[in-house]
């Protein structure tokens, strides 16, 4: 089987996290290979925030909890300690499916790289909010965007088990 395809098959989403922060070579890497994603009419519109910085890392945590109506102390990423923030430019009519590969590419990227990750919601919401639109104009970012996602990045604490496969997904029309 291609090796490309069996490593899609073998990357699961991690929701046990070690500490450690990965190193800032392998986080590179990933984001690369989100920007390399394909975009609609190759515009690359979607952004990625690289958030390293436990203390904004937390902060971003805390307002997803709220957000999701997690009773407070819940982690909802899991304890990884890098989120990569995928947003995508409003105006870009394919944005959302732009950043949606985006994900994909860097949550493949990670697992290559032996590293865990997984797909968290509620970004949307975060950056409707007018403190996360300010963090997004003091770094500079111009244009209206919308939160993809997080994509959160670590070393797993876990090893899951794929779930079958559902059957009836497929149609052919040869």
């Amino acid at each position: 089987m291609n090796v490309t395809i069996r490593e899609m098959e073998k990357r699961r989403s991690i929701r046990k996290y070690k500490a450690e922060l990965p190193a800032k070579e392998d986080l590179d890497l990933i984001v690369e290979a989100g920007l390399y994603a394909a975009s609609g009419m190759g515009r690359q519109s979607p952004i990625i925030l690289v958030v390293t910085q436990k203390e904004m890392r937390d902060k971003l945590a805390e307002a997803n909890r709220r957000i999701l109506g997690a009773p407070e102390g819940v982690d909802p990423f899991y304890g990884a300690p890098a989120v990569l923030v995928v947003l995508a430019n409003k105006a870009d009519p394919t944005g959302i499916y732009d950043g949606s590969l985006v994900m994909g590419n860097m949550m493949l990227a990670a697992h290559t790289l032996k590293l865990g990750s997984c797909w968290i919601h509620r970004a949307k919401e975060e950056f409707e909010t007018d403190e996360y639109k300010q963090l997004l104009q003091d770094l500079g970012v111009e244009g209206e965007y919308e939160g993809i996602g997080h994509c959160i990045i670590g070393y797993a604490d876990e090893e899951p088990e794929a779930a079958p496969r559902k059957e009836g997904r497929v149609f052919y029309i040869s």
